[in-house]
């Protein structure tokens, strides 16, 4: 262990005196003290974040997390001088500014199975303390066309606090469900560390949206929900993501519960409850199984207010239950689908490294094959009925075999042979290829 104690200034950042506290440091094998903490090439940044962010000394993430540095390094060298202690240690961060607007064009990858082309512009570390006003400009394949304007700071505190303020407006089509809607609207979010482990996030979204029909041929279920509907919110997020990587994780779960209640204003009125789980093992070099256990419940909490169509969750396609059209789980009407009110999804895969692997670090570190078994049920149900109706009787089931392709640590592509084994009358299956592109895949 290490024993760090912050004392003086040095180069604009310095730690203030404290209590001795003890560091785990791989290597290290006996007692030592940090005299110094220096940080060289700060312009612009506070020194308070900076004094924060190093506390936990040896961990560069915390500064890196702060989005106001390009390069950041650590240089520790054996302390010198007058106040030098026999053990003692200078500690020298390294870091370099990012410039004041960067900005760029980039591809991005939707979870609607959409790729779109991004117009970004940022102001880093505006005000010298982590604050970062962003403008973004989205159009999708899909025609989905997205503007939004932010303003995000990191707050001082052990639970790395940070908060933001976006403002933004969406215009999509979902030609599945037979309607189009524009959305404007304002989100307030605080995120922050409950337990090392436990990220949440506490949001209010104010939203004004305007759905029509995309054609004539759209059912009557969808035309008598287009119009104008207004939506404030509060929704509470926890996260607790252990996996190794995000994009074919070898080990490791994911934990994620979303709550959302609706009603607060407007005339939209809802409670709102999804969650999702998926476990990671290695059972043999290379060869990870995969399960997953999606589910969400929606009810209504007053006569006077609606739920919408586009509030409704929606199952099937190349990101959820395969061997489905996109939305082709569930009730649809004049080939339309119009959702439920509760689901439940699960995956079972088995990825495993192409046979022509090159090896670790070569080209086949991209490549996995795998095969799966998608199952899950949606309907429209009132909570006494849930059981019945979620479970046996309407369970749909498809399973496969087929390629996956990750795009760094973003996004991946899936081609898989799909065979759908049950279906009910009036969902919209895909036997055979099927192609999906996105971030999350159940």
């Amino acid at each position: 262990a290490v024993s760090v104690k912050e004392n003086y200034p040095c180069n604009g950042a310095h730690g203030q005196a404290g209590e001795y506290k003890q560091l785990n440091v791989d290597g290290v094998k006996h007692r030592t003290r940090v005299d110094k903490i220096c940080v060289d090439g700060l312009n612009r940044t506070k020194d308070d974040i900076i004094i924060d962010a190093v506390k936990e000394l040896f961990k560069a993430g915390k500064l890196d997390s702060l989005g106001c540095f390009r390069n950041i390094g650590i240089h520790i060298n054996t302390s010198s001088g007058p106040d030098a202690t026999p053990d003692g240690l200078v500690v020298t961060f390294h870091v370099k500014e990012l410039k004041r607007i960067t900005g760029g064009v980039s591809t991005t990858i939707g979870n609607n199975n959409e790729g779109s082309l991004l117009f970004a512009m940022s102001m880093p570390n505006l005000f010298g303390r982590g604050e970062k006003v962003k403008a973004e400009y989205n159009y999708g394949s899909k025609k989905t066309v997205a503007f939004n304007m932010s303003l995000t700071k990191p707050l001082q505190g052990q639970r790395n606090p940070v908060h933001s303020c976006t403002l933004f407006q969406t215009g999509s089509e979902w030609p599945w469900s037979g309607y189009k809607q524009i959305e404007r609207g304002l989100l307030l979010d605080l995120s922050f560390n409950s337990l090392p482990l436990f990220r949440h996030n506490l949001q209010w979204e104010g939203l004004w949206r305007d759905l029509s029909c995309l054609s004539r041929t759209s059912a009557f279920q969808v035309r008598e929900q287009t119009g104008p509907t207004l939506k404030s919110s509060l929704r509470h997020v926890l996260t607790v993501d252990q996996r190794d990587k995000p994009i074919f994780p070898t080990c490791g779960y994911l934990f994620k519960l979303t709550q959302e209640v609706a009603g607060l204003g407007g005339n939209i009125g809802f409670l709102k409850n999804e969650l999702k789980l998926q476990h990671n093992i290695t059972v043999f070099p290379d060869v990870v199984l995969q399960t997953s256990l999606y589910g969400g419940i929606l009810m209504p909490i007053s006569k006077n207010l609606n739920v919408n169509i586009c509030d409704q969750f929606f199952l099937g396609g190349p990101l959820s239950v395969r061997g489905f059209h996109t939305r082709g789980v569930g009730p649809h009407s004049d080939g339309n689908s119009l959702g439920g009110n509760a689901y439940w999804a699960g995956g079972l895969h088995l990825f495993t490294p192409l046979p022509f692997n090159p090896g670790k670090g070569g080209l086949g570190d991209y490549f996995r094959t795998h095969i799966f078994v998608n199952a899950g049920s949606l309907n429209e149900v009132e909570l006494g009925e849930l059981k019945t109706s979620l479970l046996s009787r309407t369970t749909r089931l498809a399973y496969g075999i087929g390629l996956a392709v990750r795009l760094g640590q973003m996004a991946r592509i899936e081609l898989n042979y799909c065979i759908p084994a049950h279906y009910r009358k009036g969902d919209q299956t895909n036997a055979g290829v099927q192609f999906g592109i996105g971030f999350e895949f159940l």
